[in-house]
């Protein structure tokens, strides 16, 4: 299944498919060691076998609208993840996710890209609600939130347990009426 949300001309948010494993498992190597401290699900990625099943999932899950996961595709190149885990249609709400590859970190690339799938989410997926959940030593993810606008709404206590720390999550969230480009 093909599904692509063009940003501009050299960015763009798109399904992957098995043909992408490689690609997503040699950037998991290559950030593994900033990226096991916020996602549990990297130490147990150890081949592209791996990333190939996961992509597999991703693509089932998307054609049954239970979640949306996105390659991000950077000058052609695929350099992070993204998307919204376990969409919930009955209460109109999701919650967004991402990851980027630390050679492009600081260009701008997730805050366009989350722009891009807020605006899919509210649009397309009919959603009202939209949340960031990030753990609250993860400045990075939670400067994106507030730079799109997304209000804090409070700290989940010891809510994520990554190789065996327990951190606190920090919940944000913004609504279909209070989201403006």
């Amino acid at each position: 299944m093909d599904f692509e949300i063009k940003i501009n001309d050299k960015l763009s948010v798109k399904l992957r498919n098995a043909d992408d494993a490689k690609a997503f498992f040699d950037l998991v190597v290559k950030n593994r060691e900033e990226l096991r401290k916020w996602l549990p699900w990297v130490d147990a990625t150890i081949s592209p076998k791996d990333t190939e099943e996961f992509i597999l999932r991703c693509g089932e899950d998307f054609k049954n609208k239970k979640s949306a996961d996105f390659g991000v595709w950077y000058e052609d190149k695929w350099v992070g993840s993204m998307g919204y885990h376990q969409i919930d249609y009955a209460n109109k709400k999701a919650s967004i996710g991402y990851w980027l590859d630390k050679d492009h970190q600081g260009k701008g690339i997730i805050t366009e890209s989350v722009k891009a799938i807020i605006r899919y989410g509210f649009d397309e997926l009919n959603l009202n609600r939209i949340e960031i959940e990030c753990a609250s030593t993860n400045l990075k993810s939670r400067a994106v939130a507030e730079r799109l606008g997304f209000v804090f709404e409070g700290t989940l206590r010891e809510n994520h347990i990554v190789n065996g720390i327990f951190y606190d999550g920090l919940l944000f969230s913004i609504l279909r009426r209070e989201w403006s480009e």
